[in-house]
């Protein structure tokens, strides 16, 4: 069954650029469609997926992850893969239902979702024209997976972190910078002083950043 997801789809036939946007931990499919009209001035397909772990976050309200969090922080390797598989026939659900650009398809993932872009974007990095990391953060079995792959080069990446993250703290996504550059990636990494959040200015930083590496770059000559 293909995961259950709300979608912006522009006016027109398209094919237009595509934004898989993946939600984090005991969120939904809704937590970042409000996104979409910023994206590429609201020309983007943006297409967001909900986890198929479900829990209770609070009286009568459930929300949903990609795999169960574990003691300690490490990968649930089972629940992982679960969910990677869970979002690789989704993605092939959109493109064939979606008038979806494939040659202009980025990733966006928030918090646990990040995790999950970085292993979709370091799987099969040649179906991806760019990824943005959100509040995340790159376990190094995931960076140690890949890093041998020679298809990185120039797919351009953001990540952004808050400074007073209180759920994943900003040496986290240090350590993810490292490791990013150690692949080889052409890397935009900005600090910002927020928590666990995408602000203001965070945000106007990722949707200039979506046109000017990803959706409309500018080619030298």
């Amino acid at each position: 069954m293909d995961l259950l997801h709300t979608a912006h789809v522009p006016r027109g036939s398209g094919p237009f650029p595509t934004v898989l946007a993946i939600h984090g931990w005991g969120a939904n499919a809704h937590d970042l469609l409000g996104l979409a009209p910023l994206l590429h001035q609201g020309e983007a397909l943006v297409v967001c997926p909900e986890g198929p772990v479900a829990m209770q976050v609070g009286p009568g309200t459930i929300g949903h992850g990609w795999y169960p969090i574990t003691a300690g922080g490490s990968l649930d390797r089972e629940g992982f893969d679960r969910g990677v598989r869970e979002l690789r026939k989704f993605l092939d659900f959109v493109l064939e239902h979606y008038p979806a650009d494939p040659s202009k398809l980025v990733l966006l993932g928030f918090s646990q979702g990040g995790v999950m872009a970085y292993e979709l974007f370091l799987r099969e990095p040649a179906r991806f024209a760019g990824l943005i990391a959100l509040s995340s953060w790159l376990p190094p079995e995931v960076a140690e997976a890949h890093a041998e792959r020679g298809e990185l080069e120039g797919r351009p990446v953001l990540v952004m972190h808050g400074t007073r993250d209180p759920m994943i703290d900003i040496e986290r996504a240090r350590d993810s910078r490292k490791r990013l550059i150690e692949l080889g990636l052409p890397l935009t990494y900005r600090e910002y002083d927020m928590g666990h959040e995408i602000g203001p200015e965070a945000l106007r930083d990722l949707v200039a950043w979506l046109d000017d590496k990803v959706i409309s770059p500018i080619r030298l000559a």
